[in-house]
């Protein structure tokens, strides 16, 4: 009986955050001088109002599914990687390098993209390790060390576009010269989104599910977030631990990275990442670091960011204001629970 009435208050207060979420967008809305249940209908007639319009919002929910199941390792150990934004480039730099050198070889197009995501793996992961390094090592705080790496990601991306993989005869901040359509990922025919992006999706967060809830690795993992030197005394190696939290999330993040060049935009563009890695931050922090509501809430704020798109073209009010409700509903939920536990410990 207890139990059940924790799970409706939990619900409970999960309602009173949506509200208090819709209503602080509702009055940033109003202060536009814009009728929010005008925009609420154009945003969801955006994400769902026809098929092309929801294969659009599944092209984006892949890479954030991908980004928020290694964000959910990382957070699992206690650690904030910033630094996803920059493994998302880096893997997608590494895959699109890939492809410029097998592009031409005598390989199957199947293969050669199994190595294009082998290799956006590996960059993310590379990049991880080096905030890892500064981490673990340097005792460079993971924020500032994740920070620092997202920028030279973007300048390294620059640079190649610019430079080195510059298209023939023009520097365009369009990308790189589009790879050939036998390297693309093949898609739902008449739609932008490939089944193949969909399965990464799946099988990622079904993985980090798996290992989460369901190992020892997962349970370790989560002693060292609790407290690290308390599990350091109980003989769990805390190092280990927090390395391969670091590359776990490089790997997803890398896996982003290669679905953004593989089955999106077919070549390396500045914004590779489009923000996927600090969108699944706030994911992840939405369902409380639990990857059984990831794929779901990851999917309503895809829907969020494509439909969102409709705004300044029928009611000419900017296209972020879907970043202001998805981060009140994140503060929303947080304060809320913060009630939420501050009021059971009174009783």
């Amino acid at each position: 009986m207890v139990k059940t009435s924790s799970r409706w208050t939990n619900l409970a207060f999960q309602l009173l955050a949506i509200i208090l979420a819709l209503g602080f967008t509702s009055l940033v809305m109003v202060l536009a001088k814009a009728d929010p249940l005008e925009a609420y209908r154009n945003i969801v007639m955006g994400s769902v109002g026809s098929l092309n319009k929801f294969s659009d919002v599944l092209v984006a929910w892949v890479p954030l599914l991908l980004a928020t199941s290694g964000l959910l390792v990382t957070y699992t150990a206690g650690l904030w990687n910033i630094g996803v934004e920059g493994q998302i480039t880096l893997g997608a730099i590494f895959t699109t390098w890939a492809l410029r050198v097998l592009q031409d070889s005598a390989l199957s197009p199947a293969l050669i993209i199994l190595i294009g995501f082998i290799s956006g793996a590996l960059g993310g992961m590379l990049w991880a390790s080096v905030v890892a390094f500064l981490k673990i090592y340097g005792g460079v705080n993971e924020i500032f060390g994740g920070l620092g790496m997202n920028f030279v990601a973007t300048a390294l991306t620059i640079w190649l576009i610019f430079g080195p993989w510059k298209r023939p005869g023009i520097g365009s901040m369009s990308g790189t010269e589009p790879f050939k359509e036998a390297l693309w990922l093949p898609t739902f025919p008449g739609l932008r989104i490939s089944p193949w992006s969909v399965v990464v999706g799946i099988v990622g967060i079904v993985v980090i599910y798996l290992l989460l809830q369901g190992t020892y690795f997962g349970l370790k993992l989560k002693a060292v977030g609790r407290n690290r030197r308390a599990a350091f005394l109980l003989g769990i190696p805390t190092t280990q631990y927090m390395w391969m939290a670091f590359l776990l999330c490089g790997l997803f993040a890398g896996l982003a990275g290669a679905v953004q060049v593989l089955g999106v935009y077919h070549r390396l563009i500045p914004s590779i990442s489009s923000g996927y890695g600090f969108l699944g931050m706030l994911v992840a922090m939405l369902i409380n670091y639990q990857p059984t509501w990831a794929a779901p809430v990851a999917l309503f704020f895809a829907a969020l960011n494509i439909g969102s798109i409709q705004l300044p073209i029928v009611m000419k009010l900017d296209s972020t204001l879907s970043g202001v409700l998805q981060g009140a509903l994140v503060l929303s939920v947080l304060l809320m629970d913060g009630v939420r536990q501050r009021l059971m410990q009174r009783r």
